[in-house]
């Protein structure tokens, strides 16, 4: 695929939300079958424990995202701030980036943008996150975007058949303001 075929699902797209190399478009339904694409990707698999189910459940589980008020999900590859509990000031990131996407520092781009949505525009404090304790890239990712690892959950996870340990990771808004970066609203 060239940049312009690459670009064509976004392309169209309102871009509500800037990171440093990247924009945030708000995730629709008909997205189904570009995330189902993403999720059936090896690494993926294998690095978060996701596969593709039937695209119908996909759809509909995306019409309940879009309608959920305590979840915020985009497309730059599938970014989500979910399970928000403004009252605690709480919520946790997921990241699933598209495979020609990885590698090239859109991770840590996006975790940024989103923890400056988190605690620039939403009364957050706290932002989780939890991967597999052997996911290298994706520890390295959240601690290049500053979130620092508290924990590890042992053996709470089953996949193809054996248990994994999870890290905990977290970043908080005294942390957030301590970095010394541009944020989203200062993107053009």
């Amino acid at each position: 695929m060239n940049e312009d075929e690459e670009a064509a699902p976004y392309a169209a797209r309102e871009r509500f939300w800037r990171g440093e190399h990247l924009a945030f478009t708000p995730m629709e339904p008909d997205d189904a079958e570009l995330i189902q694409h993403w999720r059936a990707d090896p690494v993926a698999a294998r690095e978060i424990g996701v596969w593709p189910g039937p695209l119908h459940e996909l759809r509909e589980r995306l019409v309940s995202y879009v309608e959920d008020r305590d979840r915020d999900d985009f497309l730059i590859g599938h970014t989500a701030l979910h399970s928000q509990d403004f009252a605690d000031g709480t919520a946790e990131a997921y990241l699933l980036l598209a495979a020609e996407h990885r590698g090239k520092g859109y991770g840590a781009d996006a975790l940024a943008a989103l923890s400056d949505l988190a605690f620039g525009e939403l009364p957050l404090h706290r932002v989780e996150a939890v991967t597999h304790t052997d996911n290298a890239a994706s520890l390295a990712t959240l601690k290049k975007a500053g979130f620092t690892q508290e924990g590890v959950r042992r053996s709470s996870c089953l996949h193809r058949g054996r248990r994994h340990d999870n890290a905990l990771l977290a970043l908080l808004r005294t942390e957030w303001e301590a970095q010394a970066r541009p944020r989203s609203w200062d993107h053009v």
